[in-house]
């Protein structure tokens, strides 16, 4: 979803606003929620929310209360209550969306700790000054990590966030352990001549920050819609039957691929109907152990102990079926038995995802034209064609050209009829 200002143009070619997360209208940015009741009045007697959600930047977002009584609308830039200080920021969502989102996030209006104020509406000179702190971000990053580099910390730096005022710098970083960082701060503080907060982020939230294209081909989703990062096993990989390869599922954040939830749910539901892979069948040709599952199509591939070439095609009311008789100690005949009755659709041998033959009229090949390449091969070697019977008549022989330069300097046989004048002389 992008702004008119960032939509694509008559060219095909795309605007962009170049507003580097500060678009005016905050309809292409990440995390935002559209304002359906924007159009709708209060009833009568029904005074307006006063929480007001503000977005800084990353998508980094905080809920305010608007004890002024401000006209905000979203896309204002306003200047609001910071622990030392203000901060500048831009109204995402008003009214009663945010309550919502409040109750949604757990956060309570009564808490002044984490609910402040918003003071007033920026100003240009506000706006400057946090402009300008912006603009000091990215030379900054590269300083600092220089400064944990020849330390030797075992941290790397991710993002650096101004306050609105210029007064403090939030330095996010990620590190597998502790890292003691007292002599960074010192740095820190003599080089940018500022105040020094340090705060860690995990992987997932690093990635969230910085956005990215994930494997698939799209957008991140913590940076686009995923807000609350779960905890991914490798048992997800496991139960969708996937190749356990780190390079595979590892995202870009190091971790694993948070899209692995999301079908979990609907694997595990077929899963329920399986028996576990480890059950062998008992029967009287001989132990069957599993191979093979297909989970959403309800099968299952038995081999017996020493043939493990022939697999046998069950499904899983059949599998479930000779376990039960073996837990009452009986055994089947074999599973040839079972497997004869399952009836097969015979599609086409080779078939795409989308489910199209792989050959279309496009790729059909082309008929070879044997004539064609025998005549070619018979005047290169300088043969002759066989002879070609006519109907009703006898076989002629088809008369060729001497195409071989050597059949051209080949000597003729004397004419005994001739008289040869040398013989004269």
């Amino acid at each position: 979803m992008s702004c008119n200002s960032c939509s694509t143009g008559k060219d095909g070619q795309p605007k962009g606003c170049k507003n580097n997360g500060t678009c005016g209208t905050d309809s292409c940015n990440k995390l935002t929620v559209f304002d359906w009741l924007a159009n709708m009045s209060l009833p009568q007697g029904e005074e307006p929310f006063i929480g007001v959600e503000v977005r800084f930047k990353n998508g980094r977002k905080e809920y305010y209360k608007n004890t002024e009584n401000l006209t905000l609308s979203i896309g204002d830039v306003v200047a609001t209550q910071a622990q030392s200080g203000h901060d500048i920021g831009m109204v995402t969502l008003t009214g009663e969306l945010v309550r919502i989102q409040m109750k949604r996030k757990h956060v309570k209006l009564d808490d002044e700790e984490k609910v402040l104020k918003i003071y007033r509406k920026a100003s240009q000179r506000d706006i400057d000054v946090w402009s300008d702190a912006r603009d000091k971000e990215e030379p900054m990053k590269v300083k600092a990590r220089q400064f944990a580099i020849d330390l030797k910390l075992q941290m790397k730096i991710s993002d650096i966030e101004y306050q609105g005022d210029a007064s403090k710098a939030t330095f996010y970083y990620t590190a597998e352990e502790r890292v003691d960082f007292r002599e960074l701060i010192k740095l820190f503080a003599k080089e940018f001549r500022t105040r020094i907060e340090m705060k860690q982020v995990g992987f997932r939230q690093e990635a969230a920050r910085l956005g990215g294209i994930g494997s698939c081909g799209r957008e991140l989703c913590c940076s686009t819609w995923l807000t609350d990062f779960r905890s991914v096993s490798t048992s997800a990989a496991r139960y969708q039957q996937l190749s356990l390869n780190p390079l595979k599922l590892a995202g870009q954040c190091g971790k694993l691929k948070c899209c692995l939830n999301y079908e979990l749910d609907s694997y595990l539901d077929a899963l329920k109907d399986f028996p576990k892979m480890d059950v062998k069948l008992y029967t009287e040709k001989g132990t069957a152990v599993c191979q093979k599952t297909d989970i959403f199509r309800g099968f299952m591939w038995f081999a017996y102990e020493g043939e493990w070439m022939n697999w046998h095609k069950l499904t899983t009311d059949q599998a479930n079926e000779i376990i039960a008789l073996n837990k009452k100690k009986e055994k089947v005949a074999s599973l040839e038995d079972y497997a004869s009755e399952l009836i097969e659709d015979v599609k086409s041998d080779f078939e795409n995802v989308v489910g199209q033959d792989s050959l279309t009229r496009f790729d059909t090949p082309k008929r070879k034209n044997k004539r064609r390449n025998t005549k070619n091969r018979n005047t290169k070697s300088g043969t002759k064609r066989p002879e070609v019977q006519k109907q009703g008549g006898e076989a002629k022989k088809p008369q060729h050209k001497q195409t071989q330069k050597s059949s051209q300097n080949k000597r003729r046989k004397p004419n005994p009829n001739k008289s040869n004048p040398n013989d004269a002389k």
